[in-house]
């Protein structure tokens, strides 16, 4: 059915012509409006130059190479891609009201109120002359210092790089030394950085080197480098090398004084060092020029940075922290490796500075010097931790700091020794940029000019070469010709000396005839290359020691050789072998390799030296596909000779159009590496071959369809590779970074004249020459564009990586030139019309796979079309092209037809939103009527409901536009307009005034329906909404979708809530009307969201009516038993409606759509919404208040977890502070910007709040606030601050409406039920947290109603007024001043206007309130009620009007009332831990109120309360009962029902107690007396709903049986008003306890009961009183003991109290009268026999008990125990006054009896007692065989002491002397029979029971029994004769005659 409803939705709306529209609204006239909202600024589109930002100085390309500037296309006034971002005012906190007055604490002796001074009165309280002026002033109140922007306060919805610094100290210091450090990464076995070079020396040894170092660069004399590591791994070792200057001798020899020597044994060495630095001086002046290896040492770099960022301490104070951006390569993030990097490693992240020692030092060894040898140590290093082969090591250590880089240093020198910025103002010492050699491929293209070559000599081979050449160096130099004069100065100098050289010496191996070389020589390469360039290469002998008859130079020569480095038109790189001239160099060597001149070789031309070349070059390609492309291309562009080289082969001129096809085709077969290296190029390329069709050789060759099937190739295995990274819509980052910054079009040229020899075509696609020819210069150096495009690519100047990625080199490829004179131009540019007609073009005609690719990639060609397209129009005069003529009619068709394929589902899905993306750049720049008929089609084409997710997601975007308002018309949106066909505008400048009554009801209700002709007019915003209401009615799986519709009108409305074109607020106005139906659509979903978020409701005011179940009803709950009551105040329990089951929102979800309703509200018209809520029929306002209801609760400020929020002084002022002192971002934002502070108060904790603060958001991305964890405090007290402000705006907003409502209440029909609901709404935000400004202004407005609707409010609205006076006495307790001030007036006014009407009802509602407080809250503050006391006694004595009245006596007489109820309460505070005296108390208030039944209820409930937190729950039930007994007797007065109960004596079976609720009779009170009885629960649904609760709770007590008593009068009721719903869930309920009772029975533990008497004057009333205590189940006496000492020795101290031991009675004349007695004594239910005929369950026997026994043993002698004939007993029965259980768990005794037994009754009892017990365990349906012999062994064990038999032989042995004991002897006799017959049977019983190995035991048992029965027998047979004799004759058998008369008789 839905899916039907969007097809019909989607067929029927058929947009506007919006160009059309215009144009007729310009020609009516008001063309100020429509120039202000109507049609997009002029300048709009705007081509605008941006420099490209650099990193260095200068550019690094050479004088003969050029870069482009970036020429980009801002879209100006455009909200979401504004580069600038909107700085937000925020005021600077000034607290004022933070003031110190806590006032003094009162206690419960200061009764007179009139000593306390009032607090300040509220200004003009009654100085208004009418009603419309009190609405004015509080209006204006209302709407000063508010927020403007709403949802400003809303919150919404590694490459690694370390700096080094060294420091070198070896134990002896001697000569100079030099180092070179390299980065290698040992897993890939590869070195990762290019050599840094340092050297530490001291000026003296600087000077020993003076005659070859002619001058040192300031770049040379760097000791810092910053090091490259893209790949982090955990094989990463830094490697320090060391060399010294050449000298005599082996390594091991030079190195052996640094391992024997040492400075610090000064005297012994002094000579040698002296003597070894003379030499040394000796060796720097005649071979300072040549170094030989000498050591090397390293660290694993990455183990470093590990233990770093745990815990390493910094220990150099010399470390500079610094940087982590690497020459702006951000985009080597792109490759995919990178984001998978795991943590492994090492936590780069927390990487922080440190400094290494590294004290091992390897000595070099000769013959191991090459990169293998050096893998191959770190490779054991790893595995031991120390190089195999014992290398030997040097004493000495080697410093490093290491630490990140986060901002390029000062003075720091790129790799090429370009300064960076930012430049060093004073000359110090440069840090060096270390280039790195990444490990794996990096997919960056190039984008600055780098053309750098790197040579490594590996190795020479001399061995069979007989001279005495044996300490080689090879001289190596950069030659641009043969001359010796033409070496050019590219070499990179090392460490202090130039910066450039010419030449450059390898290190020397002394003797060694085939040395390893590891040395790097570094050239720049000249930007053009010609075949003359060469690498020379000259091998000497150096002759260390000076031999007599030898001249100054030590250097002999062995011999040349060269490589060529332009070869072929390519740059020579890789591994070479060369052979070694011996004689001079031949005449134009250069020009060949080393291959055969007829000179003489060495070896035969042998190849002996071996060497490896690489490049770092952004020029040359070094990919054979590439280099011929952009060869053929360069020859195309005019720039070569035919018969062209490439390569090997030569081209001529015909086959020029052949090849160049074919090297397009085989581009996309390039290796990924270099293709995305020069991509920016190649797609440059390509895009001129498409544009333009190229004449060739005098015929046109049409490339284009060639070249673009060759972008889609590129295209698809860009996004197809697995190393490149894609954004979240799966876009390739490295495309999306070309067309936004690279991508340009060549300008038509202006000034060219059409040749005659080229046919100008008509036909749109010919593909003939077109219109004009040009040459190639014009065409290269055009500008580049950039489109409105698309938020989710990064702005420029987003940040210094973005910007690196800016431009790229030109598209003129430097290496594919040839220099020689250009002969002839081959070919001319014909340009094609336009290029975006091409494209599209292309796009419509592609097949195949080419078709396929092309639409699946499709965001990449509708990015391109756009640029395109921006630019086109950028050039048109748009004065004389109207708009819809921008385009022609063939591109608008192919664009129809592109739209359609991308739209076929299967394609739509993926490219959903790049089409979205596409349509709104079209809307910037097309006839917007067109492209709204592209939105139609795509509408149609995915109409499936289960599609809306992509509809969603499609609008979203287009939504975005940032002439989205306009688009919508919103301008002519209907919100106060006639109803004409064609609205004028002027009408709407005011819209207020032209209200009227115009609109007819009907039309203004259709304001806010989703209207057909409001989807029409107002055309994205009315399917946007179309949308969200589908979202709303979704039944499965709506959750999401939901979620994404709302996100999109949010973010709408966010975006046009900051929109500095919406300021004014008739503006705001327009556009609020634009969302009229959206407040349609929520208030119809009110039922779906979840207002509570993860924060329940404190409980208030949530339950439903009384028709809910009362299933979960949690006992005690005060708003439930109200709503049982038939509350109206149930606004907030909602059913389950239409039987349609519809998922509530998420909490989040609902938030936003409900800021969304609110956002409507506070900015659309007011008189308009007044017209709506009068016209609203009744049922839809509720629903509206129930919706603000919603509202209040879901912006209920919450407490945020911060300390700002604590209540003391000094918090608050730590908070300013905080605040200002700016930690985090948003204290600095505060610190800019001046302003007042206004101060908020939730629920008494203060906190200053800003005015204009604001969530510092970037306009589209909204931060969310769940990332807790990360914020300092200060972001935390800010956030507190904004939130408590959104809360506090939130309110207003909906006091906004009340107000409104209320001010329409006049001219609604039923006045009393809109107050009603209103009024509801009110009270709900009072009993929600709320700051001091909120609660102000809701004061006023309550006033207002008490004011103007006093009458229907003290009449009819009882709960109302109840609530009301409830709510306002709270606030009248609060701690804040103005808080309390408010509440007082608006208690006062209560007071004064209902005293004409109703003064009764509310004195006993005030009343009732205060009792209900101060009885339920814990923290509640009496002194400060007391204040607010006097301040209303204020009120009435200062009015002057009501003085000749009897109200301020009334008032004066109702306060003294209130006070002495207060007094009541600090009595009650003070009894606080003591339980049951509190209880006492409370009951002798409750008593205190016999003659007021509400109060009297109001304490009893207040009782129940206090019980039920103590789980009390059967006290707690009791309370309810005589609450529910009490409003019996009153309904019995008032109505004679046969079905209610007839008063309290229905009650009698629950407890005899509540008789005492009958009290309340008729010459007491009289039900019909104003304002008695008048509460809720004086009815017939209040009565139910306390016996109810009373159920449960005494279910919850586990007295099942007692639950069933409750319900007998219950369901009579339920019977009487046929309710079998209510009687379904009762006998239910009656079902549950009596299977309890079955399944409990004997398990349930009720209470156990002790005996407490208080003896001392101490106690006060208490002394000489003894209560009974019941305590839960299991209470051992120490426990109840314990706890009363505790309590009473923290009243009168440890020393003061005696607990007395035993229960024998106390004699006051013994004790202390200075101390305190507690006796505390165990009891237990006592009843008498005929009672236990009764009570035969255990409930029965545990409840309505009054009477309880203890036992206390003595003797005649006075010692409590003594032997068996002289052990007597006392017992002693109490009674109490009420039974148990009662309304509290302590009740006094009234009366005490005693009585004691005689040592042989004391036996009997005993005697019974033992049978009794073993006949129960005997005869147990489950035998326990443990218990059985326990008392087996008890009663026949041999050993027992004072056993069975001990007693018969004490008692029975002898008849008694004295007569009186017969009865005693014979009773005690019989006894032991029965005794004797149950231990035989146990006996028995044990013999069925034992295992096997207890056999021995049960004879044991058998044989102690028999001789316990063969002792007793004689005692057992013997009778007393006298006691048989017979007493009754057989005549007389019907006398009774006595036993005296018999014996005289017999006698």
């Amino acid at each position: 059915a839905s899916g039907n409803m969007f097809h019909c939705s989607y067929d029927a709306v058929e947009p506007l012509d919006l160009e059309e529209f215009l144009m007729s609204q310009l020609r009516s006239g008001d063309t100020d409006l429509m120039q202000e909202l109507g049609d997009f600024p002029e300048d709009d589109l705007k081509v605008e130059q941006v420099e490209k930002e650099c990193r260095t100085v200068r550019h690094s390309v050479p004088e003969d190479g050029w870069v482009p500037d970036q020429q980009t296309l801002n879209n100006r006034g455009n909200l979401w891609h504004k580069i600038v971002q909107k700085l937000f005012m925020v005021s600077s906190p000034t607290m004022d009201g933070l003031n110190d007055d806590s006032g003094r604490t009162l206690t419960s002796s200061d009764f007179n109120l009139r000593c306390l001074t009032p607090d300040q009165r509220v200004e003009g309280l009654l100085a208004f002359s009418s009603h419309e002026e009190l609405d004015r002033f509080n209006q204006e109140a209302r709407q000063g210092n508010r927020h403007p922007e709403l949802f400003a306060l809303y919150p919404p919805a590694d490459e690694v790089r370390y700096r080094g610094g060294s420091h070198m100290l070896f134990e002896i210091d001697i000569e100079p030394i030099f180092a070179s450090m390299a980065l290698y990464d040992l897993k890939e076995k590869k070195k990762i950085s290019e050599n840094f070079y340092c050297d530490l020396n001291s000026e003296q040894f600087k000077n020993f080197l003076k005659p070859h170092v002619p001058h040192v660069d300031q770049s040379t004399l760097a000791r810092s480098a910053i090091f490259s590591i893209t790949y982090p791994a955990p094989d990463i070792y830094l490697v320090i090398k060391i060399e010294k200057v050449l000298q005599q001798g082996e390594i091991s020899d030079c190195a052996d004084p640094y391992m024997t020597l040492r400075e610090s044994d000064s005297a012994k060495n002094k000579d040698k060092l002296e003597k070894l630095r003379g030499q040394a001086e000796a060796f720097c002046q005649r071979l300072g020029r040549y170094r030989m290896p000498f050591a090397w040492a390293t660290v694993n770099i990455m183990e470093v940075i590990s233990t770093a960022a745990l815990d390493r301490d910094v220990t150099d104070s010399e470390i500079k922290s610094s940087s982590i951006d690497r020459k702006g390569q951000l985009p080597r993030r792109n490759s995919e490796r990178y984001s998978t990097i795991d943590d492994q490693f090492c936590s780069v992240a927390a990487f922080k500075p440190a400094t290494i020692t590294i004290s091992t030092i390897f000595k070099q060894e000769g013959d191991r010097l090459s990169d293998e040898d050096l893998l191959k140590f770190l490779a054991d290093i790893k595995k031991t931790s120390a190089p195999q082969r014992r290398i030997k090591t040097i004493p000495g250590s080697i410093k490093l700091d290491m630490s990140p880089v986060h901002d390029t240093p000062p003075a720091c020198l790129s790799t090429e020794l370009i300064p960076l910025i930012p430049v060093a103002e004073k000359n110090i010492r440069p840090v060096k940029e270390v280039l790195e050699f990444p490990s794996n491929e990096v997919y960056v293209p190039h984008n600055i000019y780098r053309n750098l070559l790197y040579v490594y000599p590996q190795r020479l081979n001399f061995v069979n070469r007989l001279t005495s050449a044996r300490n080689i160096t090879i001289k190596m130099q950069f030659m641009s010709g043969e001359d010796p004069s033409c070496s050019l100065p590219v070499i990179f100098g090392k460490s202090n000396g130039s910066e450039f050289l010419q030449e450059v010496y390898t290190p020397v191996t002394y003797h060694n005839k085939s040395p390893d070389f590891y040395e790097e020589v570094k050239l720049a390469l000249p930007a053009r290359l010609t075949e003359r360039h060469h690498l020379l290469f000259t091998f000497y002998h150096i002759s260390c020691q000076q031999k007599q008859n030898q001249s100054g130079n030590c250097e002999t020569l062995i011999g040349y050789s060269w490589l060529p480095v332009w070869n072929n038109d390519r740059l020579q790189t890789g591994q070479f072998c060369l052979p070694i001239v011996l004689e001079r160099l031949p005449v134009n060597y250069s020009l060949h390799s080393p291959e055969v001149p007829p000179v003489k070789w060495m070896e035969s031309h042998k190849g002996l030296f071996n060497l490896e070349i690489q490049a770092v070059s952004s020029v040359h390609t070094q990919d054979n596909h590439l280099e011929r492309f952009f060869t053929l291309c360069h020859a195309l562009e005019g720039g070569a000779t035919f018969p062209l080289r490439v390569r090997e082969e030569k081209i001529p001129e015909n086959k020029l159009e052949h090849e160049l096809k074919l090297s397009i085709i085989s581009l996309s077969s390039s290796s990924l590496e270099p293709l995305v290296l020069f991509l920016h190029l190649v797609l440059d390329k390509l895009f001129t071959l498409i544009m333009q069709p190229m004449v060739i050789a005098g015929q046109t060759a049409n490339l284009a369809q060639i070249a673009f099937e060759s972008v889609v190739s590129i295209v698809n295995s860009l996004h197809n590779s697995q190393e490149l990274t894609r954004d979240q819509q799966g876009r390739n980052s490295l495309l999306a970074t070309y067309l936004y910054w690279v991508f340009r079009l060549p300008d038509p040229p202006r000034d060219m004249q059409n040749p005659g020899n080229i046919p100008s075509a008509e036909s749109r696609y010919s593909t003939m020459g077109r219109a004009t020819a040009a040459t190639v210069g014009s065409m290269l150096l055009q500008s580049r564009v950039r489109s409105s495009s698309n938020p989710d690519i990064p702005g420029p100047h987003t940040s210094a990586e973005d910007a690196e990625v800016k431009s790229i080199l030109s598209a003129k490829h430097l290496c594919c030139s040839s220099y020689l004179p250009c002969l002839t131009i081959v070919c001319v540019f014909s340009l094609l019309q336009q290029f975006h007609e091409e494209l599209a073009l292309q796009m419509v005609v592609s097949t195949g796979v080419c078709r396929e690719n092309a639409y699946k990639y499709a965001w990449f060609f509708f990015e391109l079309l756009v640029k395109s397209m921006a630019q086109h129009v950028s050039q048109l005069d748009k004065q004389s092209v109207p708009r819809r003529n921008r385009f022609s009619d063939r591109f608008k068709d192919d664009i129809t037809t592109i739209v359609s394929v991308v739209t076929e589902v299967e394609q739509a899905e993926k490219v959903n939103i790049s089409l979205a993306f596409f349509l709104y750049d079209l809307l910037s720049l097309m006839d917007r009527g067109f492209v709204f008929q592209l939105v139609k089609n795509y509408s149609k084409c995915v109409s499936l409901p289960t599609l809306i997710s992509m509809r969603l997601e499609f609008l979203r975007i287009l939504c975005s536009h940032e002439h989205y308002l306009n688009l919508s018309l919103f301008f002519s949106s209907p919100a106060s307009a006639p109803a004409s066909p064609c609205p004028s505008i002027s009408s709407q400048v005011c819209p207020t005034c032209q209200l009227g009554f115009a609109l007819t009801q009907q039309r203004i209700l259709g304001l806010f329906e989703l209207s057909q002709e409001f989807k029409q007019q107002h055309y994205l915003a009315g399917l946007l909404l179309t949308e969200l209401s589908a979202a709303l009615d979704m039944e499965s799986e709506g959750g999401k979708v939901q979620r994404k519709a709302i996100n999109a009108i949010y973010s709408l409305l966010c975006s046009h809530d900051l929109d500095h074109r919406c300021i004014k607020p008739e503006v705001r106005a327009k556009v609020a009307a634009l969302y009229l139906p959206l407040v349609g659509i929520i208030i119809d979903s009110t039922n779906y969201l979840d207002f509570t978020g993860k924060h329940t409701l404190t409980g208030k005011n949530k339950s439903g009516g009384p028709e809910d179940d009362l299933e979960n009803v949690p006992p005690i709950n005060q708003s439930v038993a109200m709503a049982i009551a038939g509350n109206p105040f149930n606004t907030l329990g909602r059913n389950v409606l239409h039987g349609k089951s519809i998922a509530t929102l998420a909490a989040d979800t609902s938030r936003h759509l409900l800021v969304c309703f609110l956002w409507v509200m506070k900015n659309a018209d007011r008189s308009l919404i007044q017209r709506w809520t009068i016209d609203m029929p009744p049922s839809q306002l509720n629903k509206l208040l129930e919706l603000l209801t919603i509202c209040v609760s879901c912006f209920e400020y919450r407490v945020m977890s911060t300390q700002a929020l604590q209540k003391s002084q000094q918090a608050k002022l730590q908070l300013e502070e905080a605040l200002l002192r700016g930690m985090g971002a948003r204290g600095e934002m505060m610190k800019r910007v001046g302003g007042n502070v206004f101060l908020c108060t939730y629920a008494g904790k203060q906190l200053g709040i800003r005015e204009n603060l604001r969530w510092r958001k970037d306009l589209t991305q909204w931060r969310q606030t769940n990332d807790k964890q990360d914020k300092t405090k200060a972001e935390l007290d800010q956030e507190a601050l904004i939130s408590g402000n959104l809360a506090t705006e939130t309110n207003l907003i909906v006091l906004d409406l009340l107000e409104t409502i209320i001010q329409a209440v006049p001219l609604a029909e039923c006045k009393d039920s809109v107050i009603g609901g209103v009024l509801k709404v009110l009270l709900h935000s009072l009993t929600c947290n709320q700051s001091t400004t909120f609660l102000s202004h809701t004061f006023s407005t309550l006033r207002a109603v008490v004011v103007k609707f006093g009458d229907l409010l003290f009449e009819e609205e009882a709960e109302q007024c109840a609530d009301l006076c409830q709510k306002v006495l709270q606030y009248c307790s609060s701690p804040v001043d103005e808080n309390r001030s408010q509440a007082c007036a608006t208690l006062y006014l209560i007071m004064r206007y209902s005293y004409s009407n109703n003064f009764s009802r509310v004195k006993m509602q005030v009343t009732m309130s205060l009792a209900s407080l101060v009885g339920k809250s814990s923290d509640f503050q009496e002194e400060y009620l007391r204040r607010s006391l006097r301040t209303i006694l204020a009120y009435a004595e200062e009015d002057t009007e009501m003085q000749n009245t009897q109200l301020p006596s009334q008032v004066d007489e109702l306060l003294r009332n209130l006070n002495s109820i207060l007094s009541d309460t600090v009595k009650m505070r003070e009894f606080q831990e003591d339980p049951e005296m509190l209880m006492d108390l409370m009951y002798r208030i409750a008593k205190g109120y016999q003659t007021s039944p509400d109060l009297r209820l109001t304490w009893l409930q207040n009782m129940a309360e206090k019980h039920n937190n103590r789980k009390c729950y059967t006290e707690a039930a009791m309370c309810l009962v005589h609450a529910a007994a009490l409003v019996a007797e009153y309904l019995s007065m008032l109505e004679d029902h046969k079905y209610l109960p007839v008063g309290s004596v229905t009650f009698q079976n629950i407890s005899p107690n509540v008789l005492e609720e009958s009290a309340v009779s008729d010459d007491i009170l009289s039900p019909d007396e104003d304002g008695v009885c008048s509460g809720r629960y004086f009815t017939e649904n209040g009565l139910v709903g306390l016996l109810e609760q009373a159920a449960e709770l005494f279910s919850n007590g586990c007295l099942y049986e007692a639950v069933n008593e409750v319900y007998k009068i219950i369901i009579p009721i339920s019977e009487a008003h046929r309710d079998f719903r209510k009687l379904v869930s009762t006998h239910d309920k009656l079902h549950r306890a009596f299977d309890n009772i079955i399944q409990k029975g004997h398990k349930r533990m009720f209470g156990t009961y002790f005996r407490v008497g208080f003896y001392g004057a101490k106690f006060g009333d208490l002394d000489e009183r003894e209560f009974i205590y019941k305590e839960p189940g299991i209470t051992h006496l120490p426990e109840i003991s314990h706890r009363l000492e505790n309590f009473y020795s923290q009243c009168f101290g440890d020393d003061t109290l005696i607990m007395i031991k035993d229960s024998t009675p106390v004699d006051r004349k013994q004790l202390n009268h200075s101390k305190a007695y507690i006796q505390i004594t165990y009891v237990e239910p006592y009843f008498d026999d005929y009672e236990m005929k009764d009570r035969l369950t255990n409930f029965e026997k545990n409840f309505n008990l009054r009477r309880f026994m203890y036992t206390t043993p003595f003797t005649k002698s006075g010692r409590p125990r003594g032997e068996l004939h002289e052990q007597y007993k006392r017992k002693t029965i109490l009674t109490t006054m009420h039974a148990f259980p009662y309304v509290k768990t302590r009740i006094n005794v009234i009366q005490k009896e005693e009585f004691d037994l005689t040592p042989i009754e004391v036996a009997i009892e005993d005697m019974q007692k033992k049978t009794r017990e073993l006949a129960v365990a005997t005869h147990r349906e489950q035998p326990d065989a443990k218990m059985l012999q326990m008392l087996l062994q008890g009663s026949v064990g041999a050993t027992v002491n004072q056993g069975p038999l001990e007693v018969a032989q004490v008692f029975l042995n002898e008849i008694p002397a004295d007569p009186k004991l017969f009865r005693h002897h014979n009773k005690l006799r019989l006894c032991f029979k029965e005794f004797i017959m149950r231990c035989g049977e146990a006996v028995e019983k044990n013999k069925h029971l034992i295992t096997s190995d207890q056999k021995e035991y049960q004879q044991e048992l058998k044989k102690n029994y028999n001789r316990l029965r063969e002792s007793l027998r004689p005692m057992l047979e013997r009778k007393i004769p006298e006691l048989y004799k017979p007493i009754i004759r057989p005549r007389e058998s019907f006398k009774r005659l006595s036993f005296r008369r018999t014996q005289e008789e017999n006698s």
